[in-house]
């Protein structure tokens, strides 16, 4: 595997948190949530970090600005040096046009961005029984639908953004983990 700097991209019950798992084990680089973001620019009190917890206090969503600000922040920090793997960020076509502006900056730029591509009756389905084995009750059919929504009008449309980039590779999220893991291997290279 070549690529470093990289997004994994998918919608809710893609695979996108187990296959991120692997690579941060097979690559030695972290894995970036937004959620992990957010709670760490929380707890050492950055001043993005203080902006963000008052949203999150509120219930409300964390603005696109204030997202911007916590992931650059955390992609300056020194384990991010060697690479990346982005997951949950950029999730607009907005934050990843300033992702494009801030890497620069850091002295490097996105190399890959994987697409886990899985039905969304397979999706649902997924999710269903993940719901079912870890007693998640907000995961039930009405909310994982309103998710897929969410995801197909503000995340889907940066398949195209990336494509339109030359760095997006889509990957069938379909088998075992170990074959996709190795589908996903084989689009780094």
């Amino acid at each position: 595997m070549s690529a470093t700097r990289l997004i994994l991209l998918g919608p809710p019950g893609a695979g996108k948190g187990t296959q991120a798992l692997r690579l941060v084990e097979a690559l030695g680089i972290p894995q970036i949530s937004t959620g992990d973001m957010l709670r760490s620019a929380v707890a050492a009190d950055t001043p993005v970090g203080r902006e963000a917890k008052g949203y999150m206090d509120a219930g409300k969503l964390v603005p696109d600005r204030v997202v911007v600000g916590v992931a650059q922040e955390r992609l300056a920090e020194p384990d991010a040096r060697t690479g990346f793997i982005l997951d949950g960020f950029p999730r607009t076509v907005g934050q990843a046009e300033a992702l494009d502006e801030m890497l620069p900056a850091l002295g490097c730029r996105l190399e890959r961005c994987i697409v886990l591509a899985v039905s969304e009756a397979v999706l649902i389905e997924r999710l269903l029984k993940r719901a079912q084995i870890e007693g998640r009750t907000d995961d039930n059919e009405a909310s994982i639908r309103t998710r897929m929504v969410e995801y197909r009008e503000k995340t889907a449309p940066l398949i195209d953004y990336y494509r339109g980039e030359g760095i997006a590779a889509e990957v069938d999220g379909l088998g075992s983990v170990e074959e996709v893991g190795d589908r996903i291997a084989a689009a780094l290279a």
